[in-house]
């Protein structure tokens, strides 16, 4: 397999974590090597079965490749970044109090501008300049988000 990269996937055992997890039966977030049990009273012997045959994959291969196999391709493949849109860069909140709701993936080379069009139309078109929320930097319409940004966008409509 020469110039192609293989992961070795198990989409079940990722499904059955991320239910349990919702469940607040495990500990686990995605991608992660293990989980821990945190209700055991809430599973049945079978259950307890498939997550023991889990727990052996996920120390054979480190994970059930799920979410690496999602992060290449959108990383590395599609070339998308991931950018953070705030109303209130202080507090890194929306317009409703909520710490860092939205999570963008645009791709890389975006402009502060395209991304305001990205957001809303109206955003885009009374763009005046965004602010990096780390540096309390003001950033022009052609500064190029970078992965990991976190901007508010300050426009002439006061949105």
């Amino acid at each position: 397999s020469r110039g192609y990269l293989v992961v070795p996937t198990c989409s079940e055992a990722e499904l059955i974590l991320r239910r349990a997890a919702e469940k607040g039966i495990i500990d686990y977030r995605p991608g992660d090597s293990e989980f821990k049990v945190l209700k055991p009273e809430l599973l049945n012997e079978q259950q307890k079965m498939a997550l023991e045959k889990i727990s052996a994959l996920l120390k054979k291969f480190g994970s059930t490749g799920v979410q690496q196999v999602i992060d290449r391709a959108v990383y590395e493949l599609l070339k998308l970044i991931v950018v953070y849109p705030v109303d209130d860069e202080h507090k890194l909140t929306d317009k409703n109090g909520n710490v860092l709701p939205d999570a963008f993936l645009v791709r890389r080379g975006t402009t502060a501008r395209e991304f305001a069009y990205t957001i809303h139309t109206d955003l885009g078109e009374s763009f005046l300049y965004a602010i990096d929320a780390r540096t309390k930097r003001r950033l022009g319409e052609d500064y190029q988000l970078k992965d990991g940004d976190v901007i508010k966008i300050v426009s002439s409509r006061g949105r």
